[in-house]
């Protein structure tokens, strides 16, 4: 799989799991992590328009690191890791 590719399937892992923080009732501080995590994401398609697909698989996973640590605090690993 080449890096374009991985990117692309990490945005779409991403949008799978940012559906299950739906209906979580979320601290102040846990919202304000998901939303640094969805714009994070959302810079990813900013850099996959520019044909940098390193720094859009950077922002992806740090998106994606910080949306499944409220996850996993949440008891919603989606890997299924759960306490």
């Amino acid at each position: 799989m080449d890096l374009e590719e991985r990117v692309r399937k990490t945005v779409s892992l991403f949008k799978e799991n940012i559906g299950l923080i739906d209906g979580v009732t979320l601290t102040r501080d846990e919202k304000h992590i998901v939303d640094l995590a969805k714009m994070y994401a959302s810079d990813t398609d900013s850099w996959i328009r520019k044909n940098d697909y390193v720094t859009a698989f950077s922002s992806i996973e740090y998106a994606h690191g910080l949306l499944d640590a409220v996850l996993k605090i949440k008891g919603k690993d989606p890997y299924g890791h759960d306490k």
